[in-house]
């Protein structure tokens, strides 16, 4: 035998399957490519010379783990297709004599061969794109453009040694399924029928309960935090529930149909709906899997794009000024004017020298302290609170601010006596009394929703109130020794000092630097003052960091977007064809007796229109859902610009819808050319 003789056959094999075989080597070089190029990304220097662009890597990092994942979910379940129908041409070679080890060694040529195009091709095209799409994000963050083009050898390795993982686990995987099949078997795999699943009715409601449930959580949740740790659970949910109501449901469709004579005795109905009917449970996953893609495509563009289109918006939150100044002081002591004016002089003396113009001040003390709201009561002592069974909608964040400041913020006039307070909360309240255990009841003079202020609630994804009180000190009395299961004050006692200069971005970030050198050097002279936190930041300086977290989400996010595009497109077609072969022989005898092929493709329009667009009925069901979670994930990431959320995802389903069209216009070709033997169109 000659030594050529394996990877000759092997070449042939892939040659004659071409139709199977290269919408495969094809998603296999896409996703080699993606995964290089984010694999450069990651090491690519250029990308974080300026300061803020960390978190870029770390995310690219990110991406390149998440697209190996999914790279080995979609090629394994894509080459399991190739092999089921490659299953009768290895019986035929098992009943010419050779044996299964020889099958194994042409598998491991045609897996060879099908690695080196596919890894070969897919790094010479990202070393080809990468410099143009280096350039896209480079522009997206506001950065220098270098021309300069670079090779990363570190980047081609883990990309080449990722995939030969891969291509190796797919052969073992194969060959274990040849080894357990005999030669009959392989002959008449392709035969093999598939009964409707028993057990019907009950996991169709099973899969609407868990959906319903899902949906219900989904539309009930008011809590960031909440949303946060549901949201994992409820994607679980929704997808057994889409497999089994799927799988299940559309056999209880189909069976309908059947029952409905003035539907189904028709020539373009009677012949898609009793093939359909007996392969469901097939037809059934496969539809289920490409709806779960297509509603990740969709969550993923629209939660990437609102956070880089809303970025300036996450700036404008985070950093209410140009230069911002957060102290946090051991006690209320240091919250004190003959603490705090002498700070303040720092501020001014660092500012003028820098040429600064200090102006728009926005400046408030205030205590702070967590608690769970029950009715009109605040329990504050974390030793008395089932963290097991808690609502995280009543966990509130108090802020406790003197009058004065409130006054001074707001322009207002408000007065107070001792015992009253103005409560402002991001959630309704309806009583006229507030107490806190073990601390002092408030009667509520004034409630409204949240005024303007830069609260911690924020970062800690909590609702907050602020109760307004004439003197911070007495009404904080009882609760200034509330601890934490650690040991520490649960009551925690900060300034904040924000301020614009007019500066450029550069200066920006020089006089923040100096601000906190000077303010950290002049309270360690002194020892009246006990600081545990200062965080001076500028908005500069933030928005760098913000938007290449936002820039690197975003390109994540397309990259993922393609892949399970990819993933599903090539469900559809795979599923299409083997669909396909599976009715040719029926379709072939139905011509024999007198159909017509104007008949058969308005049959396959029948049959296709009936399930295809099944999975993007379900995506779009499961968007519109899922809008309440991806709404709250986005507030706490600081961004509640809802009009921006809405418009993106609708224009992301559209656009997707748009595609979706296009491939069930491609694919139904596909279909009929199998199924009716024609060369061309009608």
């Amino acid at each position: 035998m000659k030594k050529s003789f394996y990877p000759e056959l092997a070449f042939q094999s892939i040659k004659k399957n071409k139709k199977i075989y290269f919408p495969y080597i094809l998603t296999c070089i896409c996703i080699v490519m993606m995964h290089n190029i984010v694999s450069t990304l990651s090491e690519d220097e250029l990308l974080y010379i300026q300061h803020g662009r960390e978190a870029l890597r770390l995310i690219m990092n990110f991406g390149k783990w998440v697209i190996t994942v999914f790279a080995c979910i979609f090629l394994f379940y894509t080459y399991s297709f190739i092999i089921r129908r490659r299953k009768k041409e290895f019986g035929l070679y098992n009943i010419l004599g050779m044996e299964k080890k020889n099958i194994a060694v042409i598998l491991v040529w045609e897996i060879l061969i099908t690695a080196v195009i596919s890894v070969g091709t897919g790094i010479l095209l990202s070393i080809v794109f990468y410099k143009a799409v280096e350039l896209c994000i480079i522009n997206m963050l506001g950065a220098d453009i270098v021309y300069d083009f670079q090779i990363f050898p570190n980047a081609l390795i883990n990309t080449a040694l990722t995939f030969g993982i891969i291509f190796g686990l797919l052969f073992l995987c194969s060959v274990v399924r040849i080894k357990f099949l005999n030669s009959i078997s392989l002959l008449k795999s392709e035969n093999v029928g598939e009964k409707p699943p028993k057990g019907n009715i009950i996991f169709a409601v099973v899969g609407l309960v868990l959906l319903g449930a899902a949906y219900y959580g989904a539309v009930t949740i008011d809590n960031p935090l909440q949303a946060l740790n549901e949201f994992f659970i409820a994607v679980i949910m929704v997808i057994l529930a889409t497999y089994l109501i799927m799988i299940s449901g559309s056999v209880v469709f189909c069976k309908l149909l059947k029952k409905n004579k003035k539907y189904y005795f028709k020539s373009n109905h009677f012949v898609s709906v009793s093939s359909m009917v007996y392969r469901m449970k097939r037809n059934g996953a496969g539809l289920a899997s490409i709806c779960i893609l297509s509603t990740m495509v969709l969550v993923t563009v629209a939660m990437t794009s609102c956070l880089y289109f809303g970025s300036e918006d996450i700036t404008y939150t985070s950093y209410p000024r140009e230069i911002n100044v957060s102290v946090s002081v051991k006690n209320i002591g240091g919250l004190s004017d003959n603490i705090i004016n002498p700070v303040k002089k720092v501020i001014a003396e660092t500012s003028e020298k820098e040429g600064a113009d200090i102006n728009n001040i926005y400046e408030y003390r205030y205590a702070f302290i967590t608690g769970l709201l029950n009715g009109d009561t605040v329990e504050t002592d974390s030793r008395k609170v089932d963290r097991t069974n808690i609502n995280y909608s009543d966990l509130i964040g108090f802020q406790f601010m003197k009058l004065s400041d409130y006054n001074r913020m707001t322009g207002g006039s408000e007065t107070l006596r001792q015992g009253e307070a103005l409560f402002f909360c991001d959630k309704e309240y309806g009583h006229d009394n507030i107490s806190f255990r073990g601390g002092n009841t408030f009667k509520i003079k004034k409630k409204d929703k949240m005024f303007s202020s830069n609260t911690q609630g924020l970062d800690l994804m909590i609702s907050v109130g602020v109760m307004v009180v004439p003197d911070i000190e007495n009404a904080i009395d009882g609760l200034k020794d509330m601890k934490l299961d650690s040991g520490n004050n649960m009551m925690s006692y900060h300034w904040d000092y924000f301020f614009d200069t007019g500066l450029d971005e550069d200066a920006q970030i020089k006089l923040s630097k100096e601000v906190d050198e000077n303010i950290s050097e002049y309270c360690t002279g002194n020892s009246i003052y006990d600081i545990i936190e200062l965080d001076t930041t500028s908005r500069a300086d933030g928005r760098g960091y913000i938007f290449s977290l936002c820039a690197g989400l975003f390109s994540i996010g397309i990259a993922l977007s393609i892949v399970f595009l990819f993933g599903a497109v090539l469900i559809i077609y795979y599923k299409q064809i083997s669909e396909g072969y599976e009715d040719r022989a029926r379709f072939d005898i139905m011509q024999k007796v007198g159909m017509t092929k104007r008949e058969i493709r308005k049959s396959i329009n029948s049959q296709l229109l009936t399930v295809f667009f099944l999975p993007l009925i379900f995506a779009g069901c499961h968007l519109i859902f899922a809008f309440p979670f991806i709404q709250k994930m986005l507030i706490c990431l600081m961004i509640n610009n809802l009009p921006l959320l809405m418009s993106v995802t609708a224009v992301s389903f559209v656009v997707f819808a748009l595609f979706y069209v296009f491939v069930y216009k491609i694919t139904s070709n596909s279909y009929y050319h199998i199924v009716s033997d024609a060369k061309n169109k009608e």
